[in-house]
């Protein structure tokens, strides 16, 4: 059980300020290539254009998949899948399971 502390005046109730220490997005360590690879990963994300969008939103729900997830094997493999790809389809359908969901 958390520990009550006793609150003076001007004390506005939030968490303390001094328990955790700040970690900036890119870790404990330097910089490095974190602005980098953070626009590379935003320009990889982007489609080449709306149709390329759209198209790619239709083939997903059409597979059963997510954006994302379509777009992902694209991405990393080079893989456009089709109705015919039931076992990798399924198998990203059992990975979406054990991993929560991401907001970028």
């Amino acid at each position: 059980m958390a520990r009550r502390r006793k609150i003076g005046i001007g004390h506005n109730g939030g968490p303390p300020l001094k328990e955790k220490p700040h970690v900036p997005p890119w870790g404990r360590g330097g910089v490095g290539h974190y602005f980098i690879w953070k626009a590379k990963h935003r320009a990889a994300w982007r489609p080449a254009s709306t149709d390329v969008l759209l198209r790619r939103q239709d083939k997903a729900e059409r597979l059963g998949l997510t954006y994302e997830e379509y777009t992902l094997e694209i991405l990393e493999r080079g893989v456009y899948l089709q109705e015919e790809d039931h076992d990798k389809i399924a198998a990203i359908k059992r990975r979406r399971k054990r991993r929560p969901a991401r907001h970028l």
